[in-house]
Parts: C-alpha cells; sequence; structure tokens
C-alpha cells in the first residue's frame, strides 16, 4: 500500500521542480482548482467527494492522496467517500458496458 503522506511529499517535491520550469502551466492548473470555490455553486464537501472519485477513475495516486488528505480535513466521512466511490465504479463498469457495444459495431464492419 502506498504511504500517501509521502506521496504528497514526493508530488510536492517535483511540482516545485515543474514549476520552475513551467510556472504559468502550475498558475492554469490552480486557477482551474480554485474556480469552483469562487461560484460556489457546490459546497467543498462534494467537490472533495467528486475529485475523489475522478481521482479513482483517472488512476492518480497523487490526486487521491491530495483529495483524501483534504476530504479528512473538512470532516468528510468515511461512508461518504465509499459513496461517492460507488458512483465511480457503476459509472466505470457502465461505460465498459457502453464501450462493449463498439466492439460488437467493429465486428459488424470487420
Amino acid at each position: 500500500m502506498p504511504n500517501w503522506k509521502q506521496t504528497i511529499s514526493d508530488v510536492n517535491a517535483r511540482l516545485k521542480e515543474f514549476g520552475a520550469h513551467s510556472p504559468e502551466t502550475l498558475k492554469g492548473v490552480a486557477m482551474l482548482g480554485n474556480a469552483g470555490a469562487k461560484t460556489n455553486h457546490l459546497d467543498s464537501k462534494t467537490r472533495e467527494l467528486i475529485a475523489l472519485a475522478v481521482a479513482v477513475t483517472t488512476r492518480c495516486d497523487g490526486c487521491i492522496a491530495f483529495h483524501a488528505a483534504e476530504a479528512k480535513k473538512i470532516g468528510i466521512t468515511a461512508e461518504e467517500v465509499a459513496e461517492a466511490l460507488g458512483v465511480a465504479v457503476s459509472l466505470n463498469a457502465g461505460a465498459a458496458v457502453i464501450y462493449s457495444t463498439h466492439v460488437l459495431d467493429a465486428m459488424d464492419l470487420a
């Protein structure tokens, strides 16, 4: 199992280096990350639950580490995370079923 605190530390160290080479890229990503907080149509809890679900579907360990730490900090429960992750699992399974029809289409044309 990954050491999530170490993952955060490692990623932060490399981001400093990346930021030195491409500061505007990191500024842009930060702006995207902060956009929801400015409109505030969703609360921070909802945004973090979405972030965790997307982190799983994109298989991003760094995203999981950062957003799990933030979720814990703002009081999101394990039950809430599990429900959000259940949605992510369901969507991935559903997408696989939908994409399976593409295989059938390809087979028809082969």
